[in-house]
């Protein structure tokens, strides 16, 4: 087996990167302003919090009847995955707040949903966000021999139906994510082809206690509230809702028509692109003119934007757009965009359904 070899970006004189961050910081400062989050955010992330912690007790001390156990189930799922999106995702980029501290209580509600902090770090914002749609790399586009998520993957018959049954295996993202593959990354030391970071005692100590707390508050303390039977029935509807909010998020940023799926030079292990214009290039905007669908995922539809200045909130997005859009056009870059969520959606299953044939 060939050694693993970590792609590189070319070096350019004259920097798309370097053009881009000069022009959006010109912005922060003619307004003088701050790039991290606002009292809008803040207020947005202490309501979320408080409403999970207060849904969840609901269901636990005053259980309900089953139809409202069941709605309030999917509320809760819905929360857990927007919390991921406008709290602990701000916060695990250091763009929640100019306070490290508060950063870091964002960044640590992963904890609140099982999730273990290190483990996304490495994988989301050392590995998808340096190397973006590189097969082999790009953690989030290997999903094993279910579905075929990249032009070099191999393909397998049963891949020629992955658009249909892809919304079945979206829903289990949280359940897969929480009680496998944290623990595979954690036993094997890797992500994918990549090697973890070695663990400090604390970091060790912090993963073994998240998954504790989460066992104790989401299966054992449930089960002697309600029943096993309604623990399972609650879990699994909040589970499904929050996997599959979660993954088709993520997946219509990435995976549809129009994003590219780059391939470093065999010999000199280079990229085709410089870092900016490889982010354009794999990344994809869905209903960006959509004030709901932002507010609810955290201004991930800005993806572009998300992926070019991740230290920046999310809640400036909409502004710095316009800038990348300018530049874009200068740099004679297409910059992806579906209109509406209901177009991105078709976009992603067109994409699936190119990757299941031959």
């Amino acid at each position: 087996m060939p050694e693993f070899s970590i792609p590189k970006f070319p070096v350019v004189n004259q920097s798309l990167h370097a053009e881009l961050k000069k022009r959006v910081q010109a912005y922060f400062d003619e307004r003088g302003i701050v790039s991290t989050g606002t009292s809008r955010l803040f207020t947005k992330a202490i309501l979320m919090v408080i409403a999970f912690i207060l849904l969840y007790i609901q269901l636990m001390v005053w259980t309900p009847v089953w139809y409202l156990g069941v709605f309030e189930s999917i509320i809760l799922g819905g929360l857990v995955a927007g919390i991921g999106f406008n709290v602990m995702h701000d916060g695990s980029h250091g763009s929640f707040s100019t306070n490290k501290w508060i950063n870091k209580i964002a960044a640590s509600s992963i904890s609140l949903l099982g999730a273990n902090h290190f483990m996304w770090n490495m994988k989301h914002n050392m590995i998808h966000h340096s190397f973006t749609n590189i097969d082999g790399v790009d953690d989030d586009i290997e999903i094993g021999a279910l579905m075929r998520m990249a032009p070099t993957q191999k393909r397998l018959k049963m891949h020629k139906f992955q658009h249909y049954y892809f919304w079945f295996l979206y829903m289990f993202l949280y359940i897969f994510w929480i009680f496998f593959t944290d623990y595979k990354k954690y036993f094997s030391r890797k992500i994918g082809a990549m090697p973890l970071k070695k663990m400090s005692i604390l970091q060790h100590i912090e993963f073994w206690g998240v998954k504790i707390y989460h066992a104790a508050f989401f299966i054992v303390i449930p089960i002697y509230a309600v029943g096993f039977i309604s623990w399972l029935v609650g879990f699994s509807i909040m589970s499904v809702v929050a996997g599959f909010v979660l993954s088709i998020v993520f997946q219509l940023a990435h995976t549809v028509e129009q994003t590219a799926f780059p391939i470093a030079d065999i010999e000199s292990h280079k990229l085709p692109d410089e870092f900016a214009a490889h982010q354009i290039k794999t990344t994809a905007n869905f209903a960006t003119r959509n004030k709901l669908v932002s507010w609810l995922v955290g201004g991930l539809n800005f993806q572009i934007e998300h992926h070019l200045f991740p230290k920046v909130s999310h809640v400036h997005y909409p502004a710095i757009s316009k800038i990348v859009r300018n530049v874009c056009a200068e740099y004679h870059l297409q910059y992806i965009e579906y209109p509406t969520m209901r177009r991105a959606v078709v976009a992603h299953v067109r994409f699936l359904r190119t990757m299941g044939r031959a």
